[in-house]
């Protein structure tokens, strides 16, 4: 029997990007593979600094130390390097690094599960370690720079091509898109455009997207409560509209809207909304009547009337 010198816990075999947009300043990183929630171990970002992939036999400290190592000055090719003399099992690695600067630098071991290998763009780099073909990779790279749109739609295409390509020899079973802003943040919570895990399904990908259309989604909803904090009303009205419309699905995103149009007496245009909203969900017909007290939504009894009307 072959002397093994990892645990099999650390088999992290994927095909992976690492990016930055040129044209935001995000950079991100994002991922499938046959192997349970794979995000938490490959996928590493930081606003304003970089983004990390690392796999393969997978040592997780790649990420935050070639994210240190950015952090403090050195390019992705300095933190990569860094890393790798410091690794003794260095051929059994695959790690991706890019830089807010957009410098790539990646590495695959010599002794990475075929098919292996990278491909390396302005300002991106795919990789892929036990994949089906070796076509996988290059498919990613065509993929990416292709793709219209922002760098979560380009991320997602790239990851899509991937499994057009043949993907994980194994088949789908996790995937992953973290997706940072351009400049620095003071807090961990803040500078995040997407950061989203499909830790286990049967078709992650296809379940990604959805996650990500529910994120823009709700990014709509946040920018139109930002619009509506300012006296920005119309603003505000058209991105609660806007994130209604991504996801008909979820009535209380239309109802978040409604109680907008009645706080600003606009019931004509409110009632019809609260109409379908509680016909689907009757239970914001209770929440509706708490929100006064909590200072969401003017005390007016003739309005709460109105509005309670619509639930019989």
């Amino acid at each position: 029997m072959a002397k093994r010198f990892f645990a099999p816990t650390q088999l992290a075999s994927t095909y992976s990007i690492v990016a930055r947009d040129a044209s935001t300043g995000e950079i991100g990183v994002a991922v499938q593979s046959h192997w349970f929630s794979v995000g938490s171990v490959v996928c590493w970002a930081k606003p304003g600094v970089g983004a990390v992939a690392t796999q393969s036999v997978v040592e997780p400290s790649y990420g935050p130390l070639g994210l240190n190592a950015m952090r403090k000055g050195q390019t992705a090719q300095e933190a990569l390097k860094e890393a790798l003399a410091a690794d003794e099992g260095r051929e059994l690695r695959q790690v991706a690094m890019v830089d807010a600067a957009g410098r790539v630098a990646v590495h695959t071991g010599t002794r990475c599960i075929a098919e292996a290998g990278h491909e390396r763009g302005d300002g991106f780099s795919v990789q892929a370690n036990m994949m089906a073909s070796a076509a996988v990779w290059p498919a990613m790279a065509r993929a990416y720079r292709s793709t219209r749109g922002d760098l979560a739609e380009k991320l997602l295409a790239a990851l899509d091509a991937g499994e057009a390509a043949g993907g994980d020899l194994r088949g789908e079973q996790s995937a992953a898109i973290l997706i940072v802003g351009a400049e620095r943040a003071t807090n961990p919570w803040e500078g995040l455009a997407f950061d989203l895990r499909v830790e286990d399904h049967a078709t992650p990908l296809l379940e990604l997207r959805r996650l990500v259309v529910l994120q823009r989604a709700y990014a709509h909803m946040n920018r139109g409560d930002d619009f509506l904090a300012q006296g920005r009303v119309q603003e505000a009205l058209g991105e609660y509209e806007t994130a209604a419309g991504m996801a008909p699905q979820i009535p209380e995103l239309p109802f978040w809207h409604a109680v907008t149009l009645a706080d600003l007496g606009r019931m004509d245009e409110a009632l019809p909304i609260f109409r379908e909203v509680f016909l689907r969900d009757p239970n914001l017909s209770v929440l509706v009547q708490r929100l006064p007290a909590a200072g969401l939504l003017r005390e007016d009894s003739r309005m709460m009337g109105q509005i309670l009307s619509t639930a019989q």
